[in-house]
């Protein structure tokens, strides 16, 4: 059957066949029928059943009448089926209508229960480059369907500067309820904090949780006295605990005393416990540090609790806290162990007492070897602990693990330190060119070429050196990664530079 019989065909069952036929018929022409057609499809958008309605806006979508589809769809659009204003809303936007008409039809589909007409609607507004209706839109926020709300901040992002999207999004931030509340005010930039900080301060007895955390997020840079002691009064009456370790982590930014009582009681919360030792170890008291000193040891405490504890013996800096921390780095709980290293790398760059110095550099070389998990952790933590550089050259010829000597070789960079040995270190780079780990062989590539411009001396067998490191440098087959490369041209030109 050729175009014009199917033509045809579809013609006379739209007139006369039954409600499926007629359906079909719309659809089909909406296929294979031409410009004029348009017209002819337009005239059925009155049909009594649904399913006709529906195949009409979808064969006018397909067929392109825009002058046609223009008046019926807009028709459509406000169907009493919602299976109609679907296929309607998709084929005005497919034909790219415009127009005041169109945007008042698509600002109404923003409230419509179905929510694939929602996402029609900010799909169709956008489109259109139009915000449409600022409360209907900024409503959306609070959608509970993740691809309405998160089409509709896109466009209320997009259209931020507009006045009455503005100032919808400030009434919502102020004044709204639930998740509509909270995307408002992730909506507004930081200097809008001051002007917000009446209804802020409200927020945190609002009875939506996340509200309360959204405010208490909001409240971080505000260092005035009034919101400190809002939210340490908050803070004992939060019973929801990701609120409470939502306003421990903010009253711990600030170093607030008065955080004391309320972590002790959440410190065996699995959720609140580790923001609680975070806020312990930063107000710095004598009871919270002697609380932390329990906490690290009770085996009833979670081990991100315990870790956050050990972490926050480090940054709370007492006299016995390298003494607390050393043996945790044996702990069972690997979550204990790497919160031991974090707490000795911030005990480390706050500066060790000299006695401290050596137990802390064997026991972090010692952990660099055993704990395949925090290697690189341990390794930031040992930068700057000359007392390490013995036992780090024995790891570094000794370990099997190539993470392992990657990392020693890495800490025996001129970058990171010197002693009296550094010269011994040169042999080592060279070696470890070789070294079947690329990320060994990076290290060892960036020591020597940062040894070479420390010392200014020329090693032995200069030219073999050179030849090798050209090769490297120009590894055309990737053998070598474009880090490698690049600190082996370093290494080049400190060779061409030495006297």
């Amino acid at each position: 059957m050729g175009a014009d019989q199917q033509i045809a065909f579809f013609l006379r069952e739209l007139k006369v066949g039954d409600t499926w036929r007629r359906a079909a018929a719309a659809k089909g022409l909406g296929r294979v029928g031409r410009d004029e057609h348009a017209w002819v499809l337009a005239g059925s958008a009155d049909d009594p059943a649904p399913e006709v309605r529906e195949a009409v806006a979808a064969g006018l979508g397909r067929l392109g009448g825009t002058e046609a589809g223009r008046t019926v769809l807009l028709a459509l659009m406000g169907d009493e089926d919602p299976w109609v204003r679907r296929r309607a809303s998709r084929a005005a936007i497919r034909l790219g209508l415009d127009g005041p008409p169109l945007v008042a039809a698509f600002a109404r589909l923003l409230r419509d229960p179905d929510h694939h007409l929602r996402i029609n609607a900010l799909e169709g507004l956008a489109a259109l480059g139009t915000p449409g209706d600022a409360a209907g839109l900024v409503a959306l926020l609070g959608d509970p369907e993740g691809a309405v709300w998160g089409r509709a901040w896109s466009l209320a992002y997009r259209f931020r500067d507009d006045p009455a999207v503005s100032a919808e999004v400030v009434r919502t931030a102020e004044q709204g309820a639930g998740d509509a509340r909270v995307r408002a005010l992730e909506l507004l930039p930081g200097h809008w904090t001051e002007r917000l900080l009446d209804s802020l301060l409200t927020g945190l007895r609002d009875g939506s949780a996340q509200v309360r955390i959204a405010v208490a997020g909001r409240l971080r840079d505000a260092e005035d006295a009034r919101t400190q002691d809002a939210l340490a009064a908050a803070l004992e009456d939060e019973r929801d605990p990701n609120v409470a370790a939502s306003l421990l982590r903010r009253l711990g930014l600030r170093g607030e005393e008065r955080v004391t009582g309320p972590a002790m009681r959440w410190l065996g919360d699995a959720l609140a416990g580790p923001s609680a030792a975070y806020a312990l170890g930063a107000a710095g008291t004598r009871a919270a540090t002697g609380v932390l000193r329990t906490a690290v040891t009770d085996s009833a405490l979670p081990g991100r609790t315990r870790a956050a504890a050990a972490k926050a013996i480090g940054q709370a800096g007492r006299w016995d806290a390298v003494w607390l921390l050393l043996p945790l780095l044996d702990d069972p709980d690997g979550d204990v162990r790497a919160g031991a290293v974090d707490g000795l790398d911030t005990l480390v760059d706050e500066g060790l007492r000299l006695w401290e110095r050596r137990p802390v550099a064997r026991a972090l070389v010692a952990h660099l070897a055993a704990d395949p998990n925090t290697v690189w952790q341990t390794h930031n933590a040992l930068i700057g602990l000359a007392e390490a550089l013995p036992d780090l050259r024995r790891t570094a010829d000794r370990t099997p693990s190539p993470e392992v000597r990657a990392a020693a070789l890495s800490l025996l960079d001129t970058d990171n330190a010197t002693d009296e040995n550094t010269a011994q270190d040169l042999p080592r780079f060279v070696r470890a060119l070789d070294d079947p780990d690329e990320t060994v062989r990076h290290h060892a590539t960036e020591g020597l070429a940062h040894w070479l411009a420390t010392t200014g001396r020329r090693p032995r067998d200069e030219e073999r050196l050179r030849a090798r490191l050209t090769v490297i440098a120009s590894d055309v087959v990737d053998v070598s990664g474009e880090r490698t490369r690049a600190a082996a041209e370093e290494a080049l030109r400190a060779l061409d530079g030495l006297a």
